[in-house]
Formats: C-alpha cells, sequence, structure tokens
C-alpha cells in the first residue's frame, strides 16, 4: 500500500517539476537568432588525417602449400555408349611460385577421344594473377604432339575465374585455348556454375580434326550441392558447337557439329 502512494505522489508532482524546468532555462535557448559557433574549414591536414596513405604490401608467406582439384569428372548417355569427361588441375610451391599440373580429356563408348596433360611454372605477376610457362603433351586425338604454352590464370574483375594459355606446337602449329568460370552462391551449400571455353588454331590440321580458326567453343552450366566443401556433386548441361573447317571434318567423318548433353558428376579437391 505504501509503495502505490509512493508512485502515485511521483505522477501528481511530475507536471510541477516540468513546470519548473521550463522557467529555468533562458529566454534564448530556443531562439533561432542566438549566435553559433561556425564550423571551420576543412584542411589539408584534416583530409590526410581521415584519408591516410596505406603503404602495406600485400603478405606473402615462404612456406610451401599444395592443392589438387578435380574440377570435372561427369558422365552422360552418348549415342554409342556411355561418355565420360575430366577436367582437373593441381599446384605445388608459395604464394609467389607454384609448378602447376593441368589435365583434360573425354571417352566414349570406353575410346579416349580427346586427353591432354600440361606442367607449366607461374609466378605471381599481381595480386591475382600469375604468368604460367610450360609445355602441353597431346595424347588424342590424331599422333600425339606437344606444344610450348605460355598464359594467364587468374582472377578478372567481379570474381571470374580465367585460363587464357597461348600455345606454339610442331610443324607451326599454333592454337589459343580460353575459358572462364563464374560462381554464383545460392545458399550456403548449393552453389551455380556457368562456364565457357573457345579453342583456336592457326592451321588446319585434318588427321587430329582440326581447322584453321576458331575450332570450337563449349558451354555449361552446372548445379552442385557440397556435401563437404571438399566434394560436391553436381547436374549440369554441356553445349559445344564446332565451326569453319572443323565443322567440315566433322561432317565428312559422320560426327555432329553441335552436342547437346546432360550431364551428373562430381567436383572434389584435396
Amino acid at each position: 500500500m505504501m509503495r502505490f502512494a509512493l508512485i502515485l505522489s511521483l505522477i501528481l508532482a511530475l507536471p510541477a517539476m516540468a513546470q519548473e524546468a521550463t522557467e529555468s532555462e533562458p529566454d534564448d535557448f530556443w531562439s533561432m537568432d542566438t549566435p553559433k559557433t561556425p564550423i571551420p574549414p576543412v584542411t589539408d591536414a584534416d583530409r590526410a588525417a581521415a584519408f591516410p596513405k596505406l603503404a602495406h604490401d600485400h603478405a606473402h608467406t615462404p612456406e610451401w602449400q599444395s592443392k589438387a582439384l578435380m574440377e570435372k569428372l561427369e558422365f552422360w548417355d552418348a549415342e554409342h555408349g556411355t561418355g565420360m569427361a575430366w577436367e582437373g588441375k593441381a599446384w605445388v610451391g608459395s604464394d609467389i611460385n607454384r609448378l602447376w599440373l593441368r589435365t583434360a580429356g573425354e571417352r566414349v563408348a570406353g575410346e579416349t577421344e580427346a586427353a591432354d596433360v600440361e606442367l607449366l611454372y607461374g609466378h605471381a605477376v599481381s595480386a591475382w594473377w600469375d604468368a604460367v610457362l610450360g609445355v602441353r603433351h597431346d595424347i588424342k586425338p590424331g599422333p600425339s604432339q606437344d606444344f610450348l604454352a605460355v598464359g594467364l590464370i587468374g582472377l578478372a574483375p567481379y570474381k571470374f575465374e580465367v585460363e587464357a594459355t597461348a600455345y606454339l606446337g610442331q610443324g607451326g602449329q599454333h592454337g589459343l585455348r580460353l575459358g572462364a568460370e563464374y560462381e554464383t552462391l545460392l545458399s550456403s551449400r548449393w552453389m551455380l556454375q556457368p562456364s565457357l571455353e573457345a579453342e583456336f588454331y592457326g592451321q588446319s590440321d585434318p588427321v587430329r580434326g582440326l581447322g584453321e580458326g576458331l575450332n570450337s567453343l563449349e558451354a555449361g552450366l552446372r548445379l552442385r550441392y557440397e556435401i563437404s566443401r571438399k566434394f560436391a556433386p553436381y547436374l549440369g548441361w554441356s553445349y559445344v558447337r564446332y565451326f569453319g573447317e572443323s565443322a567440315d571434318l566433322r561432317h565428312l567423318t559422320g560426327e555432329p557439329v553441335r552436342e547437346n548433353q546432360f550431364v551428373a558428376g562430381f567436383r572434389a579437391w584435396f
């Protein structure tokens, strides 16, 4: 009862306390004509203090590290049996210097139709790019052949993963391979990955089914689920289109100029 009486007395006293506080304020407290201290102009010293120059370089670790990535190992239902394609890479070294191993290929109905291996030395030329130099060995199609390889590997603006490699081979043959990928995070485990790859050759090579100019263009879209960060099965779509002399050579051998496939596979790294 005493507590209730105390609360009631405080409520009744509030108007008187508010009036007393208002009377104690000076008459010009709310006046717009009251002179105020001007804000000083911003000086060069103020700007330098707010935006200091950062002279720190990127930190690099001298320890050697390594990574092996099976980017694609996928299967599809081909016209004459099961098709299989792979694409992988591995590196060992430091942040500045690395030794790269890359491989890609395709098998249909138990026969290898295309396969190559590259051994490259990579050196960091900026925070996001490595220049690479090495050799490429083509196992299929046709007789094996070797190329000198030089190119760039890195992360372009807007997080596009890019590989651009030029090749100089036997008999004056030369080529260019361009590839780009982008990863869209749909959730913490679902990832959508569009990709695009183009191949160019400087000379016609009927034995290997290669024409001069743009040889092929491959587009893909794969949706994967990361069971763990190191293992992710996926479903996807792959489209390959051959151009120019390469398309003519495929016509002569009865092979399709366009290949449209739904694929299933997995991605893993170690």
